[in-house]
């Protein structure tokens, strides 16, 4: 198999679908799985693991859910012909074809990318990075590409080198409509005439079809476009910034956080650029932590 072919199966890999909400599942395994191999773990590796760093990667950066189920991803990948299990003949599986998690920590099961494709991955970094790269530009905005890296231990040159083409129709759009002011602090520094750290950042993401419209833009100082993207805060159906309950801090807390808990966003010009109710519902959902804070 060769590099082609390898990175082919990872950019058409099956991802579980439901109307418009969030799967990160397999893409977060896969990055985990990179990781482990860069830092030069076993290719195999134990569920027990997975089930705990998966989780903790799904509860950063995955939809609020009340349960995230860490052995559908673990199983399915075999599917998509990049992931083995060798005790899958032990293990039983449910009316749907999924493994049932109990077997998978009786048995001691251990998964992951078949031998072939590990030892590419192994000995042609690039190659690693290159599929890392391409999961993160296909299910995540590039604002927090550095904080998965970081979280799954991928070395952080390669953040920031996405091959996202940044749409500069729906920057200019989005800015002028916020008058070049970021929505939640007003930030509006410019070096001559040129906006600087001012951001347009889409309510429902991109990578989740979310259109490249005003009505699903916000202007945002680079620091709040993060903090957005994260989920430590969102909006109100009435368009009120709300804090997560999960945010914290000390240093910079109040100021750039709490201070505008509650307080209304810094509207668009017109009306008709307001966000759209459909993409602030969908930023609840599928991108916000926790949930409001008190006003």
């Amino acid at each position: 198999m060769d590099r082609e072919e390898i990175t082919r199966k990872f950019e058409s890999l099956r991802i579980w679908q439901r109307g418009d909400e969030r799967a990160p599942h397999k893409p977060l395994l896969i990055l985990y799985a990179v990781g482990r191999l860069l830092q030069g773990a076993q290719r195999l590796l134990p569920y027990s693991e997975v089930d705990e760093k998966l989780g903790n990667l799904l509860r950063e950066f995955g939809p609020k859910r009340q349960n995230y189920h860490t052995q559908l991803p673990f199983w399915r990948l075999q599917n998509d012909g990049v992931w083995e299990i060798p005790e899958a003949y032990l293990i039983s599986q449910t009316s749907s074809g999924d493994a049932r998690k109990s077997d998978l920590d009786v048995y001691k099961a251990s998964g992951g990318f078949t031998e072939d494709i590990a030892r590419q991955l192994q000995d042609d970094h690039d190659l690693a990075l290159r599929i890392a790269q391409g999961i993160l530009d296909a299910h995540f905005p590039p604002s927090i590409h550095e904080d998965i890296l970081q979280a799954v231990g991928i070395e952080l040159p390669l953040a920031g080198t996405g091959h996202v083409k940044r749409d500069s129709d729906f920057l200019e759009n989005v800015l002028k409509a916020y008058e070049y002011r970021c929505a939640v602090c007003g930030f509006d520094v410019r070096l001559r005439h040129q906006p600087v750290a001012l951001e347009a950042a889409h309510i429902k993401w991109k990578q989740a079809g979310g259109p490249d419209t005003q009505t699903n833009g916000l202007a945002l100082c680079v620091l709040h476009q993060r903090l957005f993207d994260r989920g430590a805060f969102t909006l109100s159906k009435q368009l009120q910034v709300m804090v997560s309950d999960e945010a914290n801090g000390s240093e910079g807390f109040q100021e750039w956080l709490m201070r505008f808990h509650g307080q209304q966003l810094k509207f668009p010009q017109k009306q008709s650029y307001y966000p759209d109710e459909e993409y602030v519902s969908w930023h609840v959902k599928e991108v916000f932590q926790g949930d409001f804070r008190e006003l």
